[in-house]
């Protein structure tokens, strides 16, 4: 009811102050942290640390192989007998040749400079800023995929320890599902074309062709194995269990935006069927790939008509959806018009992830207060928002979110290519920004509050988030009192 008052409010007068989207009286161990938080602020190192322990609720906005480092790729790739494309700095299947500029993954340990360039290679780690840091952004997983393909549990094991080293509760992460069933299935349909699609037609073919029996053996039996390697990884259940074991974990279907339009729809069919209750740990849809694809720009007011079709038959599936991800010579201005807008009316989107470009739609400050009387969250990666798009500081629209009373959640989207943490968007959300403690904890609840696991999973993730908050904030009196 409170945020239903304050998003009225900001339609009338066209901002919420931040100080209104914090609790009305501050408690004194709350206090005692605003106080320790404001002294340290610009104390690059104290602020750091801080803000590794301050709780941090849940990362909304995770692409699992763009979230690992590049020296958990090498180290892999060299395990499984992988080579490396010396030319391209490309993981790929053997046979190797050395000679042939194709050496065996495992020599890379014996050759530091090599070693070294296959990871600036595969992240933003030293790269050139004088040249293109969108096309090497996206250019890095081509790079490193050989090596991902047999390795997500292994990839989850990683974010989830990582998470909880970083005092995360909670993950959504984007991993293919079906991927093998949805390009079976769709060879054998017929070109969805023309201005009105028959999607009734394409949906009834997919259905009774057994589709979705087929991509919910591939998405349950690829869950499963995830979920026992990771439990293997990180010795779950035993005394000496990782911390990651006691992360919540939950997937978002992705669709690969940049496919052929069949393919899209598959996938689209396969996400909403496994996020409508096939497999509980399936909680939502979006569409992936660079949002400038030539292909994903063609087809965008396409994909919308077809989410809009399965919002229709499976309206209860939650929907996040990257849009505004672009910046202004990127792509036509006329792309930068209406992606946002789209992705919440026809596209039905409860969240929207990255939403850089959102001054450039068409009447931006309308859009701003719909979204804030929607309650539509977004979704900021501060830095990939930098390297992709080379947007930072006033040119990011994070304080017009919050401003109009936007909810807004600080996510990582791709920390491993971007050589990034958890931590690391926390500050640069202070650091670029200027946001104060209580901001920050308002988006940290955000990230909870607008998660798509079931309602009793985000109620204990809220308890739990309360009673760490509280814990931390403990700690702050307990300090200055001996001070």
């Amino acid at each position: 009811m409170r945020r239903a008052i304050l998003a009225v409010i900001a339609g009338l007068i066209g901002f919420v102050p931040l100080a209104a989207q914090a609790p009305p009286r501050a408690s004194s161990a709350e206090a005692a942290t605003v106080r320790r938080f404001e002294a340290i602020r610009n104390d690059p190192l104290a602020l750091r640390a801080f803000l590794r322990e301050m709780p941090k609720g849940g990362d909304l906005h995770n692409h699992l192989s763009g979230s690992i480092y590049a020296e958990s790729f090498l180290r892999w790739a060299a395990e499984d007998n992988l080579c490396l494309i010396a030319e391209t700095m490309t993981i790929a299947a053997g046979p190797c040749d050395a000679a042939a500029g194709r050496p065996p993954m495992a020599t890379l340990f014996q050759n530091s400079g090599l070693y070294n360039r296959a990871i600036d290679a595969m992240s933003m780690r030293n790269w050139d800023r004088s040249r293109n840091g969108h096309d090497h952004f996206f250019d890095a997983f081509a790079r490193f995929n050989a090596a991902s393909s047999r390795r997500t549990g292994d990839m989850v094991a990683e974010v989830t320890s990582r998470a909880a080293g970083e005092h995360v509760s909670y993950l959504e992460l984007m991993v293919s599902l079906s991927a093998a069933a949805a390009a079976q299935f769709s060879s054998r349909l017929d070109p969805i074309a023309g201005p009105s699609p028959d999607f009734a037609r394409v949906h009834e073919r997919l259905l009774s062709a057994g589709f979705v029996d087929a991509a919910k053996k591939e998405a349950t039996a690829r869950l499963d194995g995830v979920a026992a390697r990771q439990r293997e990884l990180l010795k779950c259940g035993a005394a000496q269990a990782d911390a990651g074991c006691g992360v919540t974990v939950r997937y978002i279907a992705p669709v690969t935006r940049a496919s052929a339009p069949e393919v899209v729809f598959a996938q689209l069919v396969a996400g909403f069927e496994l996020a409508s209750g096939a497999d509980p740990r399936v909680v939502g849809v979006n569409l992936l790939q660079p949002e400038d694809d030539p292909v994903a720009l063609r087809d965008f007011r396409l994909h919308m008509s077809m989410i809009d079709f399965l919002h229709g038959r499976y309206p209860r599936v939650p929907i996040t959806l990257h849009a505004g991800e672009l910046t202004e010579g990127l792509v036509p201005p006329e792309a930068l018009r209406f992606h946002v807008r789209e992705s919440l009316d026809r596209g039905h989107a409860s969240r929207i992830g990255h939403a850089t470009a959102l001054f450039s739609e068409a009447d931006p400050y309308a859009l701003l207060r719909e979204m804030a009387a929607r309650n539509v969250l977004v979704e900021v990666a501060l830095s990939s928002g930098e390297n992709i798009l080379g947007v930072t500081g006033k040119r990011h629209p994070l304080h017009a979110f919050l401003k109009h009373g936007v909810p807004v959640a600080l996510v990582t989207d791709d920390m491993g290519v971007s050589r990034s943490t958890h931590t690391g968007e926390f500050v640069k959300a202070v650091e670029e920004h200027g946001l104060d403690y209580l901001t920050l904890k308002r988006l940290v609840r955000n990230s909870i509050e607008h998660a798509f696991a079931d309602t009793a999973t985000r109620a204990r993730l809220e308890s739990e988030l309360e009673a760490a908050q509280a814990a931390f904030e403990r700690r702050h009196v307990a300090a200055r009192s001996k001070s």
